[in-house]
């Protein structure tokens, strides 16, 4: 499996925060007093775009790709590792939303149901593109490609982060990258990877243990002796 190229909009946070369960409070809806007038207007959005992409509306396809496209790629290409694939991943997501549109039952969000599509053609490409080096037996794109999006995240650590993402599992990388890097609340990240939210929960603080263990510089001889 290839290495991945971070495309990173935020500055590296391996520290002694991997040990914390968590580093975002979600609110309770009961707690606020039921969803703010944001998370209405998010919803009302994402019923019109649902309602205009099912009735073929390509202004509503535009518009989606308006609003989300960017976060779309950005997340592609962490997963697969350069923009062009990240790109391409994009653009048959679209073609498999407009296909799939009819079979959209609403039992969750359309945008969630969208990037769920996205995830699962990011691994179909990176399935596809592993056959084709095994078959050529090619090792040329075992070399690091990064993406220059983190100019405060030093190059070595970024380097050392995403090879240890790959150690981790799929669903604990999966669930690392929507949370930390691509900002999705809990419940977001439950809708995409059909999960229970307790269980991203658990995912993700498994997903800190194990990077943390990994980046840890080891102890010196001289501090274990003390």
């Amino acid at each position: 499996m290839g290495t991945m190229g971070l495309a990173l909009p935020w500055r590296a946070r391996i520290s002694s925060t991997l040990c914390e369960r968590g580093t975002r409070v979600e609110p309770s809806e009961h707690l606020a007093g039921g969803p703010s007038s944001a998370a209405m207007d998010a919803l009302s959005e994402d019923a019109a775009l649902a309602a205009g992409c099912r009735s073929g509306d390509l202004r509503a396809y535009e518009r989606l790709y308006r609003k989300h496209g960017a976060r779309m790629k950005n997340l592609a290409r962490n997963v697969l590792g350069n923009p062009t694939d990240a790109e391409d991943a994009v653009q048959e997501t679209f073609l498999k939303v407009q296909r799939g549109i009819a079979s959209f039952r609403g039992q969750s969000s359309f945008l969630t149901w969208t990037y769920r599509i996205l995830i699962n053609t990011c691994y179909d490409a990176r399935r596809s593109r592993q056959r084709k080096r095994e078959v050529a037996n090619d090792d040329s794109e075992e070399t690091p490609r990064l993406e220059p999006r983190a100019p405060g995240a030093h190059p070595t650590l970024r380097m050392a982060l995403e090879r240890a993402l790959e150690k981790l599992t799929r669903h604990q990388r999966d669930v690392f990258l929507l949370y930390e890097v691509e900002g999705f609340r809990h419940a977001e990240i439950a809708g995409m990877l059909e999960m229970t939210e307790t269980a991203s929960k658990n995912t993700l603080f498994q997903a800190k243990k194990n990077l943390r263990l990994m980046l840890e510089p080891p102890r010196s001889s001289a501090a274990e002796s003390r």
